[in-house]
């Protein structure tokens, strides 16, 4: 009983997961979602600024913090070491659920491309951005990342056991092609708003502040292996016809 209540848990966690991620695109995208991203200023403006950065810095802090070690060390005394990345998922996706429903529009365009040819091409790369995204999660073991293999392999009676030091595909080209998907889905919009601007800001500074936290905490795991990796890598922007000197990468974001 114990171990099938994990796996609907792990899979209830994951369900959540699909829905944000698929309601990011519009949200993100401005189309299609009740709320969204771009809009026209409602109330005062230094009011609605303040919630938007509180709700990014929300989702920044819960996702940077729940992630590194010594917090999942703290965390699995409470919550089993099973169930912790399917709750890391679940409470990412609470705190996207929150800033998609009270994130404040700003008003202001930046920039907007009426040309037709150009929108439909900023708009491809904005799709490859999510698509980027997201193949980079499966190079690495898709279901590991977001708790299905730790609570199926729970309900078989089987050990997790640690994952494995890997650099497939994209991780061949950049080390963080989730971030790079992230940063593309960011930038590439026809219509630049300012709340749009505010976010796309955010998200990057907070990204390259991961980075340093994300690579710290493997090094100290990985040792060498990873600081060959990482010199002979780029980071986010890809040097094509170098390939990676470091074994393989097992990364958690």
């Amino acid at each position: 009983m114990k171990r099938s209540l994990f796996l609907l848990y792990g899979i209830f966690c994951y369900a959540v997961f699909l829905g944000v991620f698929a309601y990011a695109i519009g949200f993100l995208g401005s189309f299609a979602t009740p709320t969204q991203l771009d809009g026209q200023l409602e109330g005062a403006f230094w009011k609605a600024l303040c919630i938007d950065l509180g709700l990014l810095v929300l989702f920044a802090v819960q996702h940077s913090v729940m992630a590194r070690p010594a917090f999942k060390r703290a965390w699995t005394k409470i919550v089993p070491q099973q169930l912790e990345r399917s709750t890391y998922v679940l409470f990412s996706s609470v705190a996207l659920i929150i800033l998609f429903a009270f994130w404040q529009p700003l008003g202001g365009p930046i920039w907007d491309v009426l040309n037709p040819a150009a929108r439909g091409a900023i708009y491809m790369f904005y799709a490859v951005g999510w698509m980027v995204l997201f193949l980079a999660t499966c190079l690495i073991d898709h279901y590991d990342l977001f708790g299905l293999r730790q609570v199926w392999t729970y309900f078989r009676g089987n050990s997790v056991g640690e994952s494995t030091f890997v650099t497939p595909g994209l991780y061949k080209l950049v080390r963080h092609p989730i971030y790079v998907g992230w940063i593309m889905i960011a930038w590439f919009t026809p219509v630049m708003t300012l709340a749009h601007l505010v976010y796309a800001v955010i998200s990057t500074a907070y990204i390259l502040a991961a980075i340093q936290l994300e690579e710290r905490d493997l090094i100290a795991v990985h040792g060498e292996s990873y600081r060959r990796y990482k010199r002979a890598v780029p980071s986010l922007i890809p040097r094509f016809g170098r390939s990676a000197e470091a074994a393989g990468l097992a990364e958690q974001t």
